[in-house]
């Protein structure tokens, strides 16, 4: 098991979009994918349990993947976040 604490540089946060962007990163591995913030746990692979989440920018959230692939689901979920799901450019 790998996790990691991520904070959402996105200005819209954790909106559709890029819960959408996330749950197609998440779903190209075979590992379990998990995001907490603040004690609630939610399975990176279901769009609507990402965005009852809450997310705005500035938000922490707890990574943490286990699988027989986890290293690599770990590095491409953290690049997509710490990229801002590539939405920092946009106007």
């Amino acid at each position: 098991m790998r996790s990691t604490t991520l904070t959402l540089i996105n200005p819209l946060g954790l909106h559709a979009r890029a819960a959408s962007k996330l749950v197609d990163v998440a779903k190209s591995f075979a590992s379990e994918v998990t995001l907490q913030k603040d004690g609630q746990a939610v399975d990176g692979k279901s769009i609507m349990s990402l965005l009852l989440l809450g997310a705005p920018v500035g938000t922490q959230l707890e990574l943490t993947v286990e699988g027989e692939d986890e290293d690599a689901a770990l590095e491409g979920i953290c690049a997509l976040i710490e990229a801002g799901f590539y939405e920092l450019d946009e106007d």
